[in-house]
């Protein structure tokens, strides 16, 4: 059996300097599951929905290893905050800021996210 896909008019959209960039439907954002996109820079972003419906995008780069991996990590919260966890070297990144919860001196970039 094939389950169809929940559709939306819902756009994910980022802010991006002064001006909000559509990234994808919000149906292609599973709860709990990261989604990569490309950035019209070249750079990647990490995009998450969360079981309560928030959304949040960081950087998709690892910076401990430099690999593009951060949407395939492992989501969760710690005192509250959500985050994830590379898949490769486990540090966690606070969906919200971009703060590595293991290392303070390390940072990922953290964009606003809206729906339109």
């Amino acid at each position: 059996m094939t389950l169809a896909l929940e559709t939306t008019d819902l756009k994910v959209q980022l802010r991006l300097d002064d001006d909000w960039f559509t990234v994808c439907d919000l149906s292609h954002l599973l709860p709990g599951r990261g989604v990569a996109a490309l950035l019209p820079d070249g750079r990647q972003v990490a995009l998450f929905r969360d079981r309560a419906g928030e959304l949040y995008a960081i950087d998709n780069r690892d910076p401990f290893t430099g690999a593009a991996v951060l949407s395939r990590g492992l989501t969760g919260t710690h005192q509250g905050r959500p985050f994830v966890a590379s898949p490769l070297l486990k540090q966690r990144f606070d969906l919200a800021s971009g703060q590595c919860l293991d290392d303070e001196a390390v940072r990922v970039t953290a964009y606003e996210v809206r729906t339109a």
